[in-house]
């Protein structure tokens, strides 16, 4: 394996498949058995997961609740992925620990940075919820956080397509894909693959994103062997 340690960073609406919304059994059984498959390969493994397939904190503001309260929802929504996702990898025989940044005790750790340190080399994988613990943060922010708390080699951004286009893929034909860029790249540019809090943070911390299609089998274990798939934001 190219990494030692990663950060997979998953957003929710990746659980909810074709649905849209909730969690696809079928999708949640995918993802975790690339992570397993992964980490028995012998990479200490740690996840962020979004919750927008159950609740997104900005979209829940325009509908009329305040920021605050509707990002605090969203963290909510991180810890029901999370422990579906636990529930999912455990199930195929990994030993998980979900660490949360609000107080759960009933459900979830609290974070604590050297505890989690301990998790991944007692080789468990570890998914973090509820965010940073704070509103007006994104789980991007977060994964960029944790990923340079915890000493990650880089930040594996799961996506649907299987890279960084100049224009959505989906919508646009001729839409152009970049093998690499730098974060002053994607800054100027305005992608918006990651929020630019998370971006700003990973290149003052020289911190490498690799951003990839999720759904297409074996990926994630070609990312963490070194394979040249997606796109690599870098310094």
């Amino acid at each position: 394996m190219k990494y030692e340690r990663v950060l997979l960073k998953l957003s929710g609406e990746a659980l909810a498949g074709d649905k849209g919304y909730g969690i696809d059994a079928d999708v949640l059984k995918d993802i975790s058995a690339s992570i397993v498959e992964c980490h028995k390969l012998g990479t200490q493994i740690a996840i962020v997961v979004g919750g927008g397939n159950i609740h997104r904190g900005v979209a829940g503001a325009v509908g009329g609740l305040d920021r605050s309260t509707s990002d605090y929802m969203g963290m909510m929504a991180t810890v029901m992925n999370s422990l579906a996702l636990q529930a999912a990898i455990e199930e195929a025989g990994v030993h998980t620990r979900v660490m949360s940044a609000i107080a759960m005790q009933e459900v979830a750790e609290s974070y604590i940075r050297r505890r989690a340190i301990r998790h991944l080399e007692k080789n468990r994988v570890v998914i973090f919820a509820a965010g940073t613990g704070n509103p007006y943060f994104t789980t991007d922010t977060t994964a960029a956080l944790r990923a340079n708390e915890i000493g990650a080699s880089v930040i594996m951004k799961a996506t649907k397509v299987d890279g960084i286009y100049d224009k959505d893929p989906m919508e646009h034909s001729n839409a152009k894909k970049f093998d690499a860029l730098t974060y002053i790249d994607v800054l100027n540019r305005g992608i918006t693959v990651m929020d630019s809090t998370a971006i700003t943070l990973c290149m003052d911390n020289d911190m490498d994103i690799i951003v990839f299609n999720m759904f297409t089998k074996g990926n994630v274990k070609k990312v963490i062997q070194g394979e040249a798939i997606g796109t690599k934001v870098s310094k």
